[in-house]
């Protein structure tokens, strides 16, 4: 017999749809109160060595396609899981830096999408996917929210991003400034050398009477 598909996770509280922020993502279908668990992150569960090696290959494969698309989280310290299965529907919850759910683990293990506030209905369900900065650069963040950092990044990592932000922004500007300082010394330099062939034209037209 050929083997059934695993039927997509589904949620009473919320939906697939066509996010605003980034490919699909889940709305809210009802307004959802704070703390309610909203659906489970399901996937297969990988021992640490294997997790790391899927990890290299979906950052490797998200820097070609502009993604996060990294779906692993820590169960233990023996086991990750890897959400990257089609029927997680939960792994399509967009990352933002001002989020309304939060990823818990409960007494056996198994990682729900709970909400950390009310969330009324027609609002996005995001959560903050707690990146560290390694590869940072990788991941522009799309959320749009006031607190945003530019970048898929756990909280815990903002104030290391922003001081890194800053030096880089100090000194591009720092690069800007020294091209800018030489292109008023070419210009400068143009000038000087047209007045004195200017000068020497002078000389040849006074030479010549």
């Amino acid at each position: 017999m050929p083997e059934t598909e695993t039927p997509m996770t589904t949620s009473p509280w919320a939906e697939v749809y066509d996010s605003p922020v980034h490919g699909r993502g889940m709305v809210a279908t009802v307004d959802i109160p704070e703390e309610a668990t909203i659906i489970e992150y399901v996937g297969e569960l990988v021992d640490k060595d294997e997790s790391n090696r899927r990890g290299e290959a979906l950052a490797e494969q998200a820097k070609l396609t502009g993604g996060a698309a990294v779906y692993l989280f820590v169960v233990n310290d023996e086991l990750d899981i890897d959400g990257n299965v089609e029927h997680n529907t939960a792994r399509l919850i967009n990352h933002s830096c001002e989020p309304n759910c939060e990823a818990q683990i409960d007494d056996d293990e198994r990682i729900w999408i709970v909400a950390i506030k009310e969330i009324p209905k027609g609002e996005e369900l995001t959560f903050n996917y707690g990146f560290d900065l390694e590869d940072y650069k990788e991941h522009p963040c799309r959320c749009n929210a006031d607190r945003c950092v530019g970048y898929i990044a756990g909280e815990e990592y903002w104030d290391e991003l922003k001081k890194t932000l800053k030096k880089a922004e100090k000194k591009r500007k720092k690069k800007a400034e020294g091209k800018g300082n030489k292109d008023k010394k070419r210009k400068k330099d143009k000038r000087t050398d047209k007045k004195g062939k200017q000068g020497k034209d002078k000389d040849k037209k006074g030479k010549k009477k």
